[in-house]
């Protein structure tokens, strides 16, 4: 996939929008909403020797076709110039910052890398936006990804007013950019809104989350190619929903007339055992028969019960999650029982691939 210069058009699209992040679960999802809405989108990707664009690939057509409404940037949440850069040139009426490091766990192996990309990446990138409409007088909508780590250990539920208390190095970068939206929202005058969103999942989850993790086991293991999932603490609770629902909360924020924050969440929660008895009984397996315990997936410090209040978002934005926990887990497992199907097929033919024991 080739990573255009921004083409120029006599008619541009009502509105143009730039994500960050956008290979990510959520900045596909985004993508494909913008899209239905007539938006042009401008995505931002780290350069690579190889290209992280599957989640992408079903929408993505050559930016030499007539109309192409989606194009590809080379840029970086750790370098300023290049935000401030295609900011400039694409000249976005909304922006929407999803890309971090994004895993809790990660983020205490490499709490260097996390603060830097997810907390002071925001700042350059706030710092970009305020800079571009001072010097071109143009009004930027912008839309920062808040997570429900950032509650860490406050009793739930928990809502916009609800104290934070990060109990991970990602969840203490996540408050950091938080503050430096709100701040930017108050100094500068920015229209720029926080979107404090809670565990949201899909099929296009990266593998090593933890729903994805024990959905893509579920598979693996009723076609005979996995037997056993290693977990760590099965009595924390978070509230599940589902990705595409709410991608849909961040857009509805930066259409309001004033900028606000807003938590984005199903209200109800479920523990991890909920998640593998869900998750198991989809295919006739008894979790407990396949599940053991690993200490390395036990956290420094844990975070044990999530539950959103999402009243706000529900009165002013109009929003509340269609798909049920039930029916988001039953989409994740098919998905990943038709991937442990093909790779099984393929190891049947003699392809070895890599192996998950």
């Amino acid at each position: 996939m080739s990573v255009p210069a921004l083409s120029t058009s006599p008619h541009p699209p009502v509105k143009r929008a730039l994500i960050t992040g956008v290979t990510g679960q959520d900045g596909s999802y985004l993508t494909e909403f913008l899209l239905s809405q007539g938006y042009e989108v401008h995505g931002i990707i780290r350069r690579s020797s190889n290209f992280n664009t599957q989640r992408l690939d079903h929408i993505y057509v050559d930016p030499h076709t007539t109309n192409a409404k989606l194009k590809l940037h080379y840029g970086d949440l750790s370098d300023s110039n290049s935000l401030r850069k295609w900011i400039d040139t694409i000249q976005p009426d909304e922006i929407y910052n999803l890309g971090a490091q994004s895993h809790v766990g990660v983020s205490f192996e490499n709490p260097e890398f996390t603060a830097d990309v997810t907390g002071t990446g925001a700042l350059r990138l706030l710092e970009a936006v305020r800079t571009h409409q001072e010097d071109t007088g143009r009004k930027v909508k912008y839309y920062q990804a808040g997570s429900s780590e950032m509650y860490g250990s406050t009793p739930p539920p928990q809502a916009e007013d609800t104290p934070f208390h990060p109990r991970s190095p990602y969840a203490v970068a996540k408050v950091a950019a938080h503050w430096y939206t709100v701040n930017y929202r108050e100094a500068y005058g920015l229209f720029a809104c926080n979107g404090i969103l809670f565990n949201h999942e899909s099929p296009r989850r990266g593998e090593n989350f933890v729903t994805r993790k024990v959905t893509r086991a579920v598979g693996r293991i009723k076609m005979g190619l996995q037997k056993k999932l290693y977990m760590g603490n099965l009595k924390s609770s978070r509230d599940w929903g589902f990705a595409g629902d709410y991608v849909e909360a961040m857009w509805l924020m930066l259409q309001q007339e004033s900028p606000d924050d807003y938590v984005v969440a199903t209200e109800e929660s479920h523990t991890i055992e909920e998640l593998l008895e869900e998750a198991f009984s989809q295919v006739g397996l008894k979790w407990e028969e396949y599940v053991e315990i690993d200490p390395r997936y036990f956290r420094p410090s844990e975070v044990d019960n999530l539950r959103g209040s999402s009243a706000k978002a529900k009165k002013l934005l109009g929003w509340k999650p269609k798909v049920t926990f039930k029916t988001l887990i039953k989409m994740m497992v098919e998905s990943d029982l038709e991937r442990a199907k093909r790779e099984k097929v393929l190891l049947d033919a003699g392809y070895t691939g890599r192996a998950h024991e």
